[in-house]
């Protein structure tokens, strides 16, 4: 019978963080859905809820703008971007996520690529009219979540908005226990700096939980 991929997520991520590399059990959970010994992580086909509501009612017309999607995983958000018109990046650290993303994505137009956040290649830093990150730096402890959102906000543009979406605390979870680590209401205002200023914080909700949605801008 195939496991349930989060229960294996926590043993893995568990086991790289006690060992110090806090990225590196991404592409071993996503290579071990690929075999068919999990469920396939974060199996989305459509862009992720709080995503496709905000770019409904902000209508951002990709016209010539460039996007990347942080922490792509298997594409569907990035894909979205692409279908609005966006030239757009979507980057994960997994090679296994990347090639699955650019296997069911094929005609959307979407750049998927092999990237690690904390070794960001310079032609990306600045680069981009929207910055969307959903997820990922609630996936990894602090250190290095604040290497991390630093090297989210350096992807922004002059001019450009940041978009992030993240659990939102509810009680049920220790802030220190994860992943996925909630994210206090201090360090969503905290990705206000580095030139950028916060728009808009809201406290949302999806189907799974209290989120934050967060606006940025450079």
């Amino acid at each position: 019978m195939t496991r349930d991929w989060d229960l294996r997520a926590d043993e893995l991520s568990g086991e790289a963080i006690g060992r110090g590399e806090p990225t590196a059990w991404f592409d071993r959970l996503y290579a071990e859905g690929a075999a068919g010994a999990v469920g396939m992580p974060w199996d989305r086909t459509a862009p992720h809820p709080l995503l496709a509501e905000w770019t409904a009612a902000r209508a951002p017309g990709g016209s010539g703008g460039r996007a990347v999607v942080v922490g792509c995983g298997l594409g569907a958000d990035a894909a979205h971007l692409a279908r609005l018109g966006f030239d757009t990046v979507g980057f994960d650290i997994s090679e296994t996520a990347v090639g699955i993303a650019r296997e069911r994505h094929a005609g959307t137009g979407a750049d998927f690529r092999v990237v690690d956040l904390l070794d960001l290649p310079e032609e990306l830093v600045g680069g981009f009219d929207l910055v969307v990150e959903i997820f990922t730096l609630q996936a990894i402890p602090d250190p290095p979540r604040t290497q991390a959102a630093a090297a989210v906000r350096s992807l922004v543009a002059d001019g450009g908005t940041l978009l992030a979406i993240a659990f939102r605390p509810d009680g049920a979870r220790p802030l220190d226990q994860g992943p996925p680590f909630p994210l206090p209401r201090e360090t969503m205002t905290g990705l206000a700096t580095d030139g950028l200023t916060l728009v808009a914080l809201e406290e949302a909700a999806d189907p799974g939980g209290a989120r934050w949605r967060a606006e940025y801008r450079r």
